[in-house]
């Protein structure tokens, strides 16, 4: 236990081995994903510039469902309140190993990601509203470039063939974690549409039912595919996002497994092991297909550095979120005397700074929710592209400068000479290894 705490004053330091091993898991699908994510961006951007560019407009808008019970949705907005709220079941059950198990459960440890994050919520909103309160624009779209895309980001990493250490790496991860359930607040709280009271009781009430099953320790997907699709078309009808009903239920699912009932893996393990390809491999980057296809003409692309709007967006990505990372972490580091790992530099924080500024999944969803008029959202997502582009950019010459020191790092950390399917410095550390823990559970 001594070891685990001396690790957690050390800030960017080598996390403990079941906290590595969850991110690491973690981390392999959304970098696989993201490099799908990269491709389905492309594939639109292309389609929609090309002389086939109608045809795209056409299939992004065609309506289908079921209009007696509310669900007739154009293909676009199936991808952005159906497949995402995919995406947001999985953020959320990420959100709650990582209030019980990770590394917010303790508020001491939680502090440095969750003021970081914070900062990278708060300043790009603030550049935004300065740019357009001087530009005389709109304020509209204050929340677009406050979320980072963790699996944008991390294909940028493995496109770099950046070999970051494990501590960084799960820095960037809960830093998502926290801006993801920032974002979602957001599109609650500021992007409601014709609230419709009974069927957002509905809702609760379904979410009340999905509490008691999980206490209760009831399973079967039976039970909870029906109950979760009733939850989200009520809470679609309800006038709220729909997502916000896929971060609910993440957040209910269990991530401790119960040994009383013979659970080897908790409910939501189970369900995260199930849903995460699915969310990183189809709903995301089919969400990207139907959002990312914007006009790249040279009118489309001088708004974006003209209007106060999309500028605001670029701005606040690209500076917003370095300064706001950045500013936040050292004082979080200054005020609880926490030490930076003495192998890295407050460099490499700035440059993951930079590199959270990539925002582009939920950046283009706050986006299509906060401008109705089509060329305002036009040229918005032309500006989260921009402004992911140069923090992509950014960060790529920034890590790629210290790409020996990560590298280095990164393969004293994997070493594994014994073959114990545990590095070998966790157990000089005294970490235990499967084998030590199953002999001692005899």
């Amino acid at each position: 236990m001594g070891v685990i705490r001396r690790e957690r004053r050390t800030f960017l330091g080598m996390p403990p081995w079941p906290e590595r091993a969850v991110v690491a898991r973690t981390l392999r699908t959304e970098t696989a994903g993201g490099l799908i994510l990269l491709m389905a961006a492309a594939v639109a951007l292309i389609w929609a510039n090309t002389p086939w560019g109608a045809s795209y407009a056409r299939i992004r808008d065609l309506h289908f469902g079921i209009p007696a019970i509310g669900l007739d949705l154009s293909l676009r907005h199936w991808t952005a309140e159906g497949l995402l709220t995919i995406f947001f079941l999985v953020a959320g059950i990420e959100l709650k190993r990582e209030l019980v198990t990770g590394e917010l459960r303790s508020r001491a440890v939680a502090t440095l990601p969750v003021v970081a994050a914070v900062g990278g919520m708060v300043v790009p909103a603030a550049v935004y509203l300065s740019i357009t309160a001087v530009g005389g624009g709109s304020t509209a779209g204050w929340a677009v470039p406050m979320a980072t895309d963790i699996a944008f980001a991390l294909a940028v990493l493995a496109v770099l063939g950046a070999h970051l250490p494990s501590a960084m790496r799960a820095f960037l991860l809960t830093l998502a974690v926290v801006d993801d359930l920032g974002a979602i607040l957001v599109i609650a709280v500021f992007f409601p549409t014709g609230i419709n009271p009974a069927a957002l009781a509905g809702a609760a009430a379904g979410l009340v039912v999905f509490f008691l099953l999980q206490r209760h320790r009831v399973g079967g997907w039976w039970w909870y595919v029906p109950l979760g699709l009733t939850i989200w078309a009520l809470t679609y009808n309800g006038g709220v996002h729909a997502t916000v009903a896929g971060i609910a239920m993440g957040l209910i699912l269990r991530t401790r497994p119960d040994q009383r009932v013979g659970e080897d893996a908790s409910p939501g393990e189970r369900a995260e092991h199930l849903l995460r390809p699915v969310s990183a491999g189809i709903a995301v980057p089919l969400f990207a297909v139907f959002a990312a296809g914007v006009s790249v003409s040279a009118p489309a692309l001088g708004a974006v550095f003209t209007r106060p709007e999309p500028l605001g967006v670029v701005l606040g990505l690209v500076i917003g979120k370095t300064v706001g990372i950045f500013t936040g972490t050292w004082l979080a580091c200054r005020f609880t005397r926490a030490k930076l790992n003495p192998d890295l530099t407050w460099s490499d924080v700035f440059a993951l700074a930079v590199l959270a500024g990539i925002g582009f999944t939920v950046a283009l969803l706050i986006g299509e929710l906060a401008f109705t008029d089509s060329g305002q959202a036009e040229h918005v997502k032309a500006a989260v592209l921009t402004g992911s582009l140069l923090a992509a950019a950014m960060a790529a010459l920034l890590l790629k400068r210290r790409n020996g020191i990560y590298r280095r790092l990164w393969e004293a950390e994997d070493r594994d000479q014994d073959a114990a399917g545990v590095p070998d410095v966790y157990q000089r550390d005294g970490a235990e290894t499967p084998r030590h823990r199953r002999r001692r559970m005899r």
